[in-house]
């Protein structure tokens, strides 16, 4: 049986499993969704939002990418979060990166001539170690600087968040979503908060709008 089979396989096992359990459970999740938590995590296989929290479907509403990052002429990930914050009305938004992150560890490094899009992609995480250079580069082991700089960049993404003007329009109108910083260890399988911003939260004047509208 080839790959692909397996999975479809492992699917028909999975939906008769949930319906011997509850009989309505897909009759219920196809009429509406109503997750209370929109999770930008990074396309890693190893790091599975639903998996790691035991969230059921419908629970938390997802946007993926390289390094779970936050860039502000991704109209992807601004989609989601609009459609997250404005339409579904989440009350948490979690970026979740994760150690021994392949898209931290490529940022290090130079660049790669046969990678040239994840290159321009990967800049933005450069950077962020630019910014924070003298303390990564203060640490001696190279996991270590990887692992800081997973930190600081998972830090970078809820400051971009804060400065949109989908989440700034929230906060001035609903006094939410409540913004989560999270690390993943994939050697242990435990989550780490990092840092937590809200409404209440000064931003930097740069970064403030003069009429907060759609982004």
């Amino acid at each position: 049986m080839q790959s692909c089979e397996i999975l479809l396989q492992k699917n028909k096992q999975w939906a008769k499993q949930k319906l011997e359990q509850d009989p309505d459970f897909f009759n219920r999740l196809a009429t509406t969704q109503s997750p209370e938590f929109l999770w930008i995590g990074c396309s890693d296989s190893r790091v599975s939002p639903e998996i790691l929290v035991g969230a059921e479907p419908g629970e938390i509403f997802m946007h993926r990418n390289i390094a779970n990052q936050v860039i502000h002429t991704d109209f992807n990930c601004l989609s989601v979060l609009q459609y997250a914050v404005s339409v579904l009305k989440v009350k948490h938004i979690i970026v979740c990166g994760h150690y021994n992150c392949g898209g931290i560890k490529a940022a290090l490094d130079k660049q790669r001539s046969d990678l040239l899009i994840t290159n321009k992609w990967l800049m933005h995480i450069k950077n962020t170690y630019r910014l924070h250079q003298e303390e990564i580069d203060s640490f001696e082991k190279e996991e270590d600087r990887h692992n800081r700089l997973v930190e600081l960049n998972v830090i970078e993404q809820i400051r971009s968040l804060s400065h949109t003007s989908i989440i700034q329009t929230s906060w001035a109108k609903n006094d939410g979503p409540v913004l989560h910083g999270w690390v993943y260890g994939v050697n242990d399988g435990q989550l780490r908060s990092l840092t937590t911003r809200q409404s209440t939260d000064e931003i930097h004047p740069i970064f403030q709008y003069r009429q907060v509208s759609a982004e």
